[in-house]
């Protein structure tokens, strides 16, 4: 039973990293490492500062990584990472304008 349990889980990678190797495999797979990476940059940016911090480049690296995944999505025909990827991507957006709004409301001249 043991050994068997071994030969499928051998197959399940076999199959699911080996036999599927192709580009879009390494373009997802790259996709991911870019969105993982924004947990990263966060990390460091909050040890920095000792409280927490969401950097502007969080935000950059969300919306490459989302893009690219929901570009893979789209590809392989995932619906749910399509449907996530999306609505995802759109917040990540919105926040980058919000940080716009803000930097031009603090660098627009006040009322004397």
């Amino acid at each position: 039973m043991l050994i068997q349990f071994g030969t499928e889980v051998s197959n399940f990678f076999r199959e699911t990293f080996v036999d599927k190797f192709d580009f879009w495999l390494v373009f997802g797979l790259c996709a991911q490492l870019l969105f993982a990476s924004r947990f990263l940059i966060q990390w460091i940016s909050s040890e920095r500062a000792g409280r927490s911090v969401i950097p502007f480049a969080f935000w950059i690296f969300s919306v490459g990584g989302g893009l690219m995944t929901l570009v893979y999505g789209i590809v392989k025909r995932e619906p749910v990472i399509i449907f996530g990827q999306s609505v995802a991507t759109l917040i990540y957006i919105r926040n980058i304008m919000l940080i716009f709004r803000e930097r031009d409301r603090k660098e627009a001249p006040g009322p004397s």
